[in-house]
Order: structure tokens, then C-alpha cells, then sequence
């Protein structure tokens, strides 16, 4: 009787302790924490940990930088009454799986008014149909792949530029300063990389360039000797491709290490991240990123009045001095460094919003997604308009960004260039005809990860570790049940 009692009282107590971890990883969070007076809640799924976690993270701060200048400057007029916004977001853990329930808790335990989608094509998609069943409007920031919109979604609205339209900077790059290209693409098989891939072979083809590769790898691929080999033996001399940061930064390492000698590099996503040069170092020179936006843009009230476009919101350096407040006060921001163009989306969504709230004059969200239908304005993010139909951003416009001598610089288009783009650059054209070795799986950064990208790696890892110590912690409980009835 002894040894049962003690048994039970082992397996009671390691449920309590399991108890509090398990609500840590469903607890939402919010921003601001408190909101006295009229408040507009907006919830968000996030990607703070897992696959897209990088991403996340620069959205989640994108979108905080943005409310705090919105109530900072007076709140939000609706009807004579003003609002404060507030942000209540959970994390996804980048799980398409987990989009429906938070969405729905959301909607219908915290009572948002509006929602911000997740970040990625595929979450945007396994979010949507609740956002559209509960007629509340979700604006997709980092959800690009054009067959969301196809789905005839009315409560969908996209802010930033289609994936359709992802590569065609590159290639007009490609065939105005390489007249000997031959294009690999290798890519992510996702709904985001593959709607930007076949837009681009199409064009591509369009354009009279010539495709020697193409090879879709799937999720979580690590390594890509393989690929690059045979992209390599039919003289492939341009890559385009990747999908997400983990893979795309592979994949340009892998590249460089098994000595593919590139004219042209255009990656998507990863190269947009600080810490892609961080953890490349020399590698990362000459690697370009097709972006919707970059902290060096000329948007501005003067070029929106030239424009015959309203301005609305911050400046360019109004909002990166927000952005940079919130990685100095918000926990989830600290140590992502220099905001990518996944922050600004995020942040443009808020402001959008915004504007076509205060245009309704109202919290309805019917009169607020018919608001939307009319406006054309342009923001720190530049232009934002939508189709009315299928709500489609087409007023925005990507640009190509690439790494020289350690910096991000615009290279395209000619109009908003800070530089010429960078052809065959020299450290992927050794001197010397020894290159190095790479693992087939090398991940490895080429520099030492400093100690702030190991501290915001640990902040990730957390929800992970806790999911693995509840696991371990049902094991013992399943083992002492078993022991106990054998006795």
C-alpha cells in the first residue's frame, strides 16, 4: 500500500507541474499589455518558434512598431469616438494545424475585431476559411501565393505584392546584364516558393532566357549537393530559387562550398534576414533577394504627392525608429537586428487597416472591407491598392535587393536603385581552382553565431524544449500506471 500511495503521489504531482507548462505554450499575449479607454483588438497567429520563426518574429515587431506610432499620434477616429489599437497574437509554432483553433479562440473568446493572417502562403491558407466563416477581416501580409486569392475569399485582403511577381526584377536583371545566362532554379516545393517558381519559368521563357534546371525540393530539405551537381553539369551560370531562411541559407552555402561559380544569385526570404550575412559572412556578398521593401526606400510625402497618392502613417525613418523601441521593450523583439521587408508588411497591414477603418467610420467589418475597395494610398511601404474582387494587392511594387561589401543595397529597379547590381561577384570566382569542401549536409555558419543570435536562438527553442519535457513527463506517469497495476 506503501509503494502505491507513493506511486500515486509521484504521478499527481508531476501532473501539476505539467499543468502550468502546458498553459505557457497556449497562453496568448498582447501588445500593449493593458488599454485603458475605447480599444481595437486585432489578433494575430505568429510563427515564434519553428520553420518560420525568423520571420515571425520580424512580422510580430513589424506590426508593434506600427501600433505604437498609431497611438502615439492620436488613436483611431471612428464615428467621434477615438480607439487605442491592441495586438493579441499567439504563436503558431508554424504549424498549419494549429491556424483553425487559434483563429477561432481568437475570434471568439478574445473578441478581436480584426485579424492579422500568419506569416507564410500555406498557414495564410489554413487560416482563412475560419476568418472567412466568422466575416472578419484578415490581412495578409506574408501569405504572397496568387491561388489564395482564387479561392473567392471576400474577407481576405493583401497587402503585400503577389508571388507572381516575386522574380521579375531578377530576371529583367539576368537578361540585361548577363547575355550568356543559363538559369538553375531550385526551390522550395511549398505553395509559396512554387507559385513564385512557375510565375517565373513562365516568364522566364517569355523573355527568351534560358532555363537549363529546374528541381523542387521538399520542406526541410538540408542537403543540396545533389541538385547543385547536376544544375552545375548543364552549365547553369544563375540561381534562383530557395523557399524559407533555413533552406536558402543551405542552399547558398552548399553552392559556394562545392565551387558553383554564379554570375547571379536570387534567393528568396533568407537573404532579406540580418542574420543571413551574420552567419555567412563573405559568402552572403553578392547574394540578391527579390523584397518588398528595404530600409533604404525613397517612399516619402513629397513622392506620394508627385504621385497624386494620399500619405498615410510614418516616414521610413519615423518607423524604424518604432521598430527599433520595440527590440529594445518588447521581449519577442529583442536581437533581430535591422528590419526586413517581413517587418514592414506587417507594419503597412496595421496602417492599412487603419486608414480604412477611420474612412468607414465604423467597426463593421462589412463597411470596413467595402472601405478598402477604395483606397489608394502610399505608405512607408509604398503604394497599397487592392482589387475589389478578390482582394489582391496591386498597387504595391517589389524590388531587388542585393548584399555588397556587407551591406543590403537596392539594385532594382533602375528608378530606386542605391547601386548597379553585382555580377559575378569575385568571392564566388576564386583565383584559385581549389575550392572547398562541403558536407552534403553543411549547415554550419561560416562565421562564429553571436551571442545575441544564440540568445534570440534560445528564446525560440523554449516552446520546444517545454512540448518535449511534457512528453517525457506523460512517459513516467504511463510507466508508473503500468507498474502500479502489475502489482
Amino acid at each position: 500500500m506503501e509503494y502505491k500511495r507513493a506511486v500515486m503521489a509521484l504521478m499527481l504531482s508531476l501532473l501539476v507541474a505539467a499543468l502550468p507548462l502546458y498553459a505557457i505554450t497556449v497562453h496568448s499575449l498582447s501588445f500593449p499589455s493593458t488599454v485603458s479607454g475605447n480599444v481595437i483588438k486585432i489578433g494575430m497567429p505568429i510563427s515564434l518558434s519553428g520553420h518560420f520563426s525568423t520571420e515571425g518574429h520580424q512580422a510580430l515587431c513589424g506590426a508593434i512598431a506600427s501600433i505604437l506610432w498609431v497611438n502615439d499620434h492620436g488613436g483611431v477616429k471612428v464615428g467621434g469616438k477615438t480607439y487605442k489599437l491592441q495586438l493579441i497574437y499567439y504563436d503558431d509554432a508554424s504549424s498549419a494545424k494549429n491556424e483553425p483553433s487559434i483563429v477561432q479562440k481568437l475570434v471568439t473568446q478574445d473578441k478581436v475585431n480584426f485579424l492579422l493572417a500568419p506569416y507564410s502562403s500555406g498557414l495564410t491558407s489554413a487560416a482563412a476559411p475560419i476568418a472567412e466563416q466568422y466575416h472578419v477581416i484578415m490581412l495578409s501580409h506574408g501569405g504572397a501565393s496568387n491561388a489564395i486569392f482564387e479561392k473567392g475569399y471576400h474577407y481576405l485582403v493583401q497587402i503585400l505584392s503577389p508571388a507572381s511577381e516575386y522574380l521579375a526584377g531578377a530576371l529583367e536583371i539576368v537578361k540585361e546584364k548577363i547575355p550568356d545566362a543559363k538559369i538553375a532554379f531550385i526551390y522550395e516545393n511549398g505553395k509559396f516558393a512554387s507559385a513564385v517558381v512557375q510565375a517565373a519559368i513562365k516568364k522566364a521563357k517569355e523573355m527568351g532566357l534560358d532555363v537549363v534546371y529546374t528541381k523542387a525540393y521538399e520542406p526541410g530539405t538540408t542537403s543540396f549537393s545533389t541538385f547543385i551537381n547536376e544544375a552545375k553539369a548543364r552549365g547553369a551560370n544563375v540561381l534562383l530559387g530557395g523557399g524559407h531562411y533555413e533552406d536558402g541559407k543551405a542552399l547558398v552555402k552548399q553552392a559556394h562550398d562545392l565551387g558553383w561559380h554564379l554570375k547571379f544569385i536570387a534567393i528568396l526570404v533568407a537573404p532579406a534576414q540580418p542574420k543571413f550575412y551574420q552567419e555567412l559572412d563573405d559568402i552572403a556578398n553578392g547574394v540578391a533577394f527579390p523584397a518588398q521593401w528595404a530600409p533604404g526606400v525613397k517612399y516619402s510625402p513629397e513622392m506620394a504627392k508627385k504621385a497624386g497618392l494620399e500619405w498615410f502613417g510614418p516616414t521610413v525613418q519615423e518607423w524604424i525608429k518604432y521598430f527599433k523601441y520595440a527590440q529594445g521593450n518588447v521581449s519577442a523583439c529583442k536581437g533581430i537586428g535591422t528590419p526586413a521587408y517581413q517587418a514592414a508588411e506587417a507594419g503597412a497591414a496595421i496602417l492599412f487597416l487603419v486608414k480604412a477603418i477611420e474612412k468607414a467610420g465604423t467597426l463593421n467589418n462589412d463597411a470596413v472591407r467595402q472601405a478598402m475597395n477604395t483606397l489608394d494610398i502610399m505608405t512607408f511601404f509604398g503604394r497599397l491598392k487592392i482589387d475589389p474582387k478578390t482582394g489582391l494587392q496591386i498597387g504595391h511594387k517589389m524590388i531587388v535587393v542585393q548584399w555588397q561589401n556587407g551591406k543590403q543595397v537596392i539594385v532594382w529597379p533602375p528608378e530606386a536603385a542605391q547601386a548597379q547590381p553585382l555580377i559575378a561577384p569575385p568571392n564566388w570566382w576564386p583565383t584559385t581552382t581549389t575550392s572547398k569542401t562541403a558536407t552534403t549536409s553543411s549547415t554550419t555558419p561560416a562565421t562564429t553565431t553571436s551571442p545575441t543570435a544564440t540568445t534570440t536562438t534560445a528564446k525560440k527553442s523554449r516552446a520546444g524544449v517545454i512540448a518535449a519535457i511534457i512528453v517525457i513527463i506523460i512517459i513516467i506517469i504511463a510507466v508508473a500506471a503500468w507498474a502500479l497495476a502489475r502489482r
